[in-house]
């Protein structure tokens, strides 16, 4: 018997379709509150700012971004492991996306003391905000969309219109670009992964074994390149900062891991993480049939 009354367990994060509760569901609801709680608790009961909602207001910004490429991550990690059951997570996770967004939003709108004039104005004039407004529709339309009813309804259309999930995180990243200025290592990170992912896409386009550790290697090799890459150009035009050492940093271990180097030892994780799962089914295999 379920856990749940029949009328709620469908709606509740943590159950799964048949009402049941999903361990896995759980700690993934749990995980995503756990910042917002964190930066509302630091805005309302931390110490008082000169700006009280400009620390609150980045912060969730850079979770919306971040649990957006999480949700992008869920589909390559089902087919690198075979793993069906995180299938289950990713509208909860692109949904946490969509809601820190919208907070992103309001604290922006708190920020401007709620002149609502102002705030349409900033968001017009300031392409960074324009870039970041258009990513945040996008949010919206896809988490109204998300729903099984919203799937059955649309058929074909769902799923192009939740294609465009990899543009609207395209979006994201260069509002987060943007807004950052000089500082770009976290959006870099981020874009980073952005890249690794997309190679995934591109791999299983292509038709290569996306569950093959060459291929997860030679991924994870591309992606730091292209991250490593990317870095280099933004500095070099969109700075004055010289592009050539932040370069450089890339081939050394003596000082803060570039974010190309980041994203090349995750690619490789992945791919270690394959073959751990790999030889732990082999193991269990034979001690089944001994």
């Amino acid at each position: 018997m379920s856990f749940y009354s029949a009328s709620i367990a469908p709606y509740a994060p943590w159950a799964d379709r048949t009402g049941q509760l999903s361990i896995l569901r759980l700690l993934v609801f749990i995980a995503l509150l756990i910042p917002g709680v964190s930066i509302l608790s630091d805005l309302f009961f931390g110490p008082i700012r000169p700006e009280p909602y400009e620390h609150a207001l980045h912060e969730m910004g850079e979770w919306a971004v971040r649990f957006l490429i999480v949700s992008l991550a869920v589909t390559p990690a089902r087919r690198i492991f075979r793993w069906n059951k995180i299938i289950g997570v990713r509208r909860m996770i692109g949904l946490a996306a969509l809601g820190y967004g919208l907070l992103h939003l309001v604290l922006y709108m708190a920020q401007e003391n709620f002149d609502l004039a102002k705030v349409v104005s900033e968001i017009v004039l300031r392409i960074y905000l324009t870039i970041g407004f258009v990513a945040l529709l996008g949010l919206i339309a896809l988490g109204a969309t998300s729903f099984d009813k919203a799937v059955r309804k649309m058929g074909r259309r769902w799923t192009q219109l939740h294609k465009a999930a990899y543009s609207i995180a395209f979006l994201a990243l260069l509002h987060y670009f943007l807004q950052s200025k000089a500082d770009v290592y976290a959006p870099t990170l981020l874009t980073g992964v952005f890249v690794l992912l997309m190679l995934y896409r591109i791999a299983v386009w292509r038709k290569l074994p996306i569950d093959n550790v060459l291929t997860l290697i030679a991924v994870a090799t591309l992606a730091a390149c292209a991250t490593a890459g990317l870095e280099y150009a933004w500095y070099a035009l969109a700075t004055n900062l010289p592009a050539e050492r932040v370069f450089s940093a890339n081939f050394s271990l003596a000082y803060t891991w570039r974010p190309a180097i980041w994203v090349g030892v995750g690619g490789l994780a992945v791919a270690g993480l394959k073959i751990l799962v790999w030889a732990t089914g082999q193991t269990i295999g034979r001690l089944k049939s001994a």
